[in-house]
């Protein structure tokens, strides 16, 4: 019989977080060597998910499965990127070179707009595609929406340097549209400990998602609200009905500097001085509280693929096709705002048992859920099939999955929030074709793993386009699953930013089996 490793009495807590060759190789007595080894791969794991996490959540190092609700105060900004589909078509016919080309030139934008943010006092709470949502929070100063105009001007200022991008395809121009809005919002933190969300609700963020989509490109749009904060800071021009633009007519010095230093990301891990086993385990462990909190915001295949890569630190960036779900969970959302006081953990903890369920249906059917998002009204849920890890029936496993998670949704009882007991229902649509999946943001700082595209702006387009409960899809799904699920025709749509309508169809149930 082997004797036991210092190591198998915290196995449970390293199973997820070693690649598979290191975990093997800590059974028996392994070498001081060896424990070295999974200490310097926990400190290099440690840091790629302090990037791959907010500030909010790589900070409060919350325990894994506790659900925790805040009211924050602070400016919200969103960024939406035009000709990313253009650029990803003109690099996607060189097949890999084209990808790692698509790759450098989105890298380079990233890493601009992050760099002026994190200089500018914000905070990258998530990407969505190519958008981009940045809270800056309130400080003693009161500056947060000064600070969030300045970043704004400096970002499209940058965008200068994207204007012309030469490809194989000819020239492609990226644009960038700006919205900024000051308000509150209620940040709630929903899940189990295998999978956590960080999420944020109230009518402000859909103000400020309106506020970016009601603006111009090349362009810093403001909320009334956010005007009424800095009317005597900036010159500004009405744009569309309740909205205003700001006039970029400063000089660099009526710019002025950054108005704060860089606010660090990562947290100090203590460095090794030891080779004593005892000693080494117990820096093992301190990692690990460290790591699991962040961890758990992970989905488990992105953080397999991280733990896997951490030695490279790097994820080759690829065209695949992956089967697309975009979810629009409406009704419990919207009640942030409503809730009495103490009552936002009663809601937290109904949206956490909803999105636990629901990310368990993804789960079992090898699909990933990505994250949970703002949308115009409730929250959009946005899952994969196909990447990172691709089968050969991705369109059935999503059609699974979506009947499942209508199931969940009509089957819950959403709780009364401010003596009202909202109605709960969703919006399901599901597409597949060409995507660019790639880590992207800046290498050095924050980043995430994630899908880009117009296969996954489509898929938006026909969530938006469901009723009640209903599954929308794309033909090529329905041709894909029309053997086992009863799909009826919606007929030709045209939906925006498609130059032909599409054949949709709603996917109504599995077929009954004979």
């Amino acid at each position: 019989m082997l004797p036991e490793s210092p190591l198998t009495t915290i196995e449970s807590r390293l199973r997820y977080l070693l690649p598979a060759e290191m975990y093997a190789s800590m059974w028996g007595n392994p070498s001081v060597d060896i424990m070295v080894a999974v200490y310097s791969h926990l400190r290099t794991l440690q840091r790629i998910l302090q990037d791959y996490t907010s500030r909010q959540i790589s900070i409060n190092r919350l325990k894994p499965g506790e659900v925790k609700t805040e009211w924050q105060y602070g400016t919200m900004m969103f960024t939406d990127l035009a000709g990313f589909t253009r650029l990803m078509e003109a690099n996607s016919a060189k097949g890999e070179d084209g990808a790692a080309d698509l790759l450098k030139q989105i890298t380079k934008y990233f890493s601009a707009m992050i760099t002026i943010i994190s200089k500018s006092g914000g905070d990258l709470l998530e990407f969505t595609g190519d958008a981009l949502l940045v809270v800056f929070p309130k400080s003693d100063k009161n500056d947060d929406t000064i600070r969030a105009v300045r970043a704004g001007l400096r970002m499209q200022r940058a965008m200068k340097e994207f204007a012309e991008i030469n490809t194989s395809s000819g020239i492609v121009n990226l644009k960038m549209r700006i919205g900024i809005h000051a308000g509150r919002f209620l940040t709630a933190d929903i899940g189990t400990p295998r999978r956590m969300e960080h999420v944020l609700l109230g009518k402000d963020v859909q103000q400020a998602k309106l506020t970016e989509s009601n603006g111009l490109n090349e362009r810093v749009n403001l909320s009334q609200k956010a005007c009424e904060q800095i009317a005597d800071q900036f010159r500004f021009e009405e744009g569309k009905p309740g909205y205003y633009l700001i006039k970029d007519d400063l000089t660099e010095d009526e710019l002025g500097e950054y108005e704060i230093a860089p606010m660090g990301r990562r947290m100090a891990s203590s460095v090794l001085l030891t080779r004593n086993k005892d000693e080494v385990l117990l820096q093992i462990m301190d990692l690990l509280n460290s790591i699991e909190p962040m961890a758990s915001y992970i989905p488990a295949p992105v953080l397999s693929l991280l733990v896997e890569s951490a030695a490279d630190r790097k994820i080759p960036a690829d065209f695949p096709q992956p089967t697309i779900m975009f979810v629009n969970f409406i009704g419990l959302p919207e009640s942030a705002d409503r809730a009495l006081p103490g009552e936002e953990t009663k809601l937290a903890q109904s949206f956490s048992r909803v999105f636990s369920l629901i990310n368990a249906a993804v789960e079992s059917r090898g699909g990933v859920l990505k994250k949970v998002t703002y949308h115009l009204s409730g929250s959009d849920i946005v899952i994969y099939f196909g990447v990172p890890n691709a089968h050969t029936n991705d369109e059935m496993r999503a059609a699974s999955a979506a009947v499942a998670i209508r199931d969940v949704v009509m089957n819950f009882t959403a709780p009364s929030i401010g003596n009202i007991q909202p109605e709960v229902y969703c919006l399901i649509g599901i597409h597949s074709g060409p995507t660019f999946v790639a880590e992207v943001g800046d290498p050095r700082s924050r980043r995430e793993y994630n899908v880009l595209g117009d296969t996954v702006n489509t898929t938006a387009r026909l969530m938006s386009h469901a009723q009640k409960n209903q599954i929308v899809i794309s033909e090529h799904i329905q041709k894909a699953i029309e053997s086992k699920y009863e799909c009826e025709s919606l007929g030709e749509v045209s939906l925006k930013g498609k130059n032909a309508p599409m054949h949709l169809y709603q996917l109504v149930q599995q077929k009954n089996k004979k």
